[in-house]
């Protein structure tokens, strides 16, 4: 029975003289003797026949000829013909069928008996296997059954849409039940349902879902609202909280979904920060502003998902990233990790301070030369600058910066969020103010005060942010006029500043210095 079809093609003339003639008889003749289900058809000819008798036929040596000469040739031709025709071989392993013990060749009978005297190719060699990369290891997330739900008028989806209500309602008691029940109901909500696989009595019923998100997706601005996140109290610390906004993310990559937002109730910021929210939403306010609706006592969170992650294998990724580091480490230490110093002097460390040098140099300093004095430090890779970001002192002063950073954030978004600053958000355009530059010359907004923050080292205390809030505000007056509707947006955010910032920040002195400052410093608003 026939298992591997090899097909070669020959077009007529054939190119290969080797393949015309008494060559093409007498593989013909030895095909036939093979296999006498083999064809030839031409022209063009098509040859059609068994891959592994094949391979025997033309391993068995020279031609049935009589003659020295047409064996050497016939032998050279049918190789050629062997190693040739494997460029176009195609073989359907679906549609392989089983053949009988006598058909069956073995790695011994598909090798040749004789070596060939040509240079052509082994036929044996081009059928040999190409290495596939070890398969990976299985994926526990491929044994959680999971779907998503639609309010699709089916059967099945509405009962695991009464699940997903029954579940939300009970594990989130403060939210009401009409409200949950419209949301899950509506066409335009979907839910991702963990279902239980353990009791096959519960399939297609309501108790079926153990888990689930409800979310609605705004495709066009490419990030998702999170409505309702729940766990049966039944599989609690199970890990299924995990597996569930991990299976959301890889699902809200194929929607094409950027983002996730939500508001979070302070029992719920815990789990969601663990997920990858965090309270400094980084998505522009105005691709979620008036399509998501404000909960009060709720936290507005985000999570950015990235498209290139694969979020069900996240300890395996962390897992090779170790390694990876691990082995470049060991790399570049190869060398100095085996070579043994001799013990340091008992006066190394007085050696090294002189009257002159100790005077000069803080303890952090001392500290780390001594370090780098010791023989191997430095061919281990280690730097003064390494060193010196170990100390107590380094430590403190980047927390501070990042503490007074975040307050500085959270005070233009404060600002930001307010009615009377939307013409403060964005940078004034010059192409359409034409003489805008010539009153103030350099122009500030909440934007660039934003990306002064994060750059980090621009603002040194509140002092200078407020001093840039005062700027803002009275180059708006000077700008417009007092009879401005944007100078009475001013007023209403200079009557605001006062309230979010302490008194120390806003006395006499720096609301002076920065109204004196107005006349050559920036402003925003009202300018468009």
């Amino acid at each position: 029975m026939v298992r591997n079809i090899l097909f070669v093609f020959v077009p007529s003339p054939s190119p290969l003289s080797a393949l015309t003639g008494s060559c093409f008889a007498e593989i013909v003749n030895r095909c036939n003797n093979a296999s006498p289900a083999f064809t030839p058809v031409g022209p063009p000819f098509f040859l059609i026949m068994e891959w592994t008798r094949l391979v025997r036929i033309f391993s068995e040596g020279g031609p049935r000829t009589s003659s020295p000469a047409s064996s050497s040739s016939s032998s050279s031709a049918a190789a050629a013909a062997a190693g040739g025709g494997a460029d176009h071989t195609h073989t359907t392993a679906d549609d392989e069928l089983k053949s009988d013990n006598d058909d069956t060749i073995n790695d011994d009978d598909a090798t040749p008996s004789h070596p060939a005297t040509t240079n052509a190719p082994s036929p044996s060699s081009s059928s040999l296997p190409k290495k596939t990369p070890p398969p990976k290891p299985p994926n526990p997330y491929d044994t959680i059954r999971h779907t998503i739900v639609t309010n699709d008028n089916s059967r099945q989806n509405l009962i695991r849409l009464i699940g997903l209500k029954s579940l939300f309602a009970k594990q989130l008691p403060k939210m009401p039940k009409e409200y949950i029940a419209r949301l899950v109901f509506d066409k335009r909500h979907k839910s991702l349902a963990l279902l239980n696989s353990s009791d096959p009595e519960k399939r297609d019923c309501d108790e079926e879902i153990i888990g689930g998100i409800c979310y609605r997706a705004y495709p066009e601005m490419r990030f998702a609202e999170i409505a309702f996140c729940a766990v049966s109290a039944s599989q609690q610390v199970k890990g299924y909280g995990t597996k569930l906004m991990n299976l959301f993310k890889m699902h809200a990559v194929k929607e094409g979904i950027e983002y996730f937002i939500t508001y979070a109730d302070n029992y719920a910021i815990g789990y969601f920060k663990k997920q990858g929210f965090t309270k400094a939403v980084q998505m522009p306010k105005g691709r979620y502003q008036g399509l998501i609706k404000d909960y009060d006592g709720g936290t507005i969170m985000e999570c950015y998902v990235h498209p290139s992650i694969d979020f069900t294998r996240v300890p395996e990724t962390i897992a090779a990233q170790r390694q990876f580091i691990l082995k470049r480490i060991r790399a570049g230490t190869s060398k100095s990790d085996k070579v043994v110093h001799p013990p340091l002097p008992s006066d190394f460390a007085e050696n090294m301070d002189t009257p002159l040098t100790s005077m000069s140099r803080s303890s952090a300093n001392k500290a780390a030369e001594r370090a780098l004095a010791i023989p191997g430090v430095v061919d281990a890779g280690w730097t003064m600058s390494d060193l010196l970001s170990m100390t107590r002192g380094s430590k403190d002063s980047d927390q501070k910066k990042h503490q007074l950073k975040s307050e500085l954030m959270s005070l233009v978004n404060k600002v930001s969020d307010q009615q009377f600053s939307w013409c403060f958000r964005d940078p004034v355009n010059t192409d359409e103010v034409k003489d805008y530059l010539d009153v103030v010359s350099e122009p500030i907004d909440l934007r660039t005060m934003e990306k002064r923050i994060r750059k980090g080292d621009w603002y040194k205390n509140k002092y200078m942010l407020y001093s840039d809030m005062m700027k803002m505000v009275n180059n708006c007056k000077i700008y417009n006029g007092e009879s401005s509707t944007y100078s009475e947006y001013a007023v209403s955010l200079e009557k605001y500043l006062a309230t979010i910032f302490p008194k120390r920040v806003t006395s006499a002195d720096v609301v002076a210095a920065a109204a004196a400052s107005s006349d050559g410093g920036g402003g925003v608003g009202g300018g468009n």
